[in-house]
């Protein structure tokens, strides 16, 4: 049986009353429909010169300022997680529409709509979508918000070429020996077993939050460029952040990850969702304490000099 499952592009983006659908059949592991075929297949966007994932070279990333801190709104909240959905292509959690997130040089308020993970093979073969300096981790969270002013309408969204702020999260395995950790994830992956087939979904009990997802994340260190949709249609209508700090999973809670088929039982299992890394962009960042440090000494020594003069 074939098992290429037709893409509804938009609506994995965000379920919403508004949701624009698209016809374009692509996969990750069949040759015919595979990541690169995608520009053939989906050539409105996927060839275009903006794509996502890259390659972040620390040492190239631009210092800029204005990338203060953000601001989660209801990230908190223990029932913000409404349900969670094995698509055949990821694992798509639908969040509460009273979530968001602010600043960060973000224009306005960004209504957080679905996070999904990409992987590889458990913890044996990474399969983050991003990579920093070449190196590929185990796994990579998004959050995907959408402007506020677009009213959660994605087919807006998509139109406007900031109109999505994607939210990357590198994740890594612990060290240790660990098993069932963090609790956050233990009680996320808990589900798996109930959306072990492609199409499966279940309802998410209150009792856990974004915020404990994210525990641990320096959230004010991160990377920034524009880009796109990591799938097709591959829209170039996102605004990328890529934290530098890692969310740390124990091994086990990993691995169940590739454990998913994309349909049924007989079909394959949900391996190496990703895409691989498309041409450089430009990237921005804070500002490091070294380069704050020489640029004020720097200005300390003109100061002295002009008031010798």
């Amino acid at each position: 049986m074939n098992w290429i499952v037709a893409a509804f592009a938009l609506c994995v983006l965000a379920p919403s009353v508004h949701c624009a659908t698209s016809t374009v059949v692509w996969c990750y592991h069949l040759a015919s429909c595979r990541d690169t075929q995608w520009p053939v297949i989906s050539s409105s966007f996927c060839n275009g010169t903006r794509q996502s994932p890259i390659n972040i070279i620390s040492s190239s990333a631009e210092p800029n300022d204005n990338l203060t801190a953000f601001t989660f709104h209801n990230y908190s909240s223990t029932s913000g997680l409404k349900m969670i959905e094995n698509t055949g292509k990821t694992v798509k959690v639908t969040l509460d529409s009273g979530l968001g997130v602010s600043g960060g040089d973000l224009s306005e308020r960004y209504d957080s709509l679905q996070f999904h993970l990409h992987w590889g093979n458990g913890t044996s073969i990474p399969g983050s979508e991003h990579t920093v300096d070449g190196k590929r981790y185990p796994m990579e969270l998004h959050i995907v918000s959408s402007k506020a002013s677009h009213n959660r309408n994605t087919t807006l969204a998509l139109a406007d070429s900031t109109g999505i702020a994607a939210l990357g999260f590198f994740i890594e395995a612990m060290t240790g020996n660990e098993t069932q950790q963090p609790a956050s994830w233990h009680n996320l992956t808990s589900y798996l077993a109930s959306i072990s087939n492609g199409g499966d979904s279940v309802a998410i009990t209150p009792g856990f939050s974004m915020d404990d997802l994210l525990a641990g994340v320096d959230r004010t260190q991160y990377y920034r460029y524009l880009g796109s949709l990591t799938t097709p249609t591959c829209n170039e209508a996102v605004v990328w952040t890529v934290f530098k700090d890692t969310i740390k999973v124990s091994r086990d809670l990993i691995n169940l990850f590739s454990t998913l088929h994309i349909g049924n039982s007989s079909s394959p299992l949900m391996t190496n969702v990703f895409r691989e890394i498309q041409p450089e962009q430009t990237v921005t960042t804070q500002r490091s304490s070294s380069t704050t440090t020489c640029y004020s000494l720097g200005l300390m020594a003109l100061s002295l000099a002009l008031g010798r003069s």
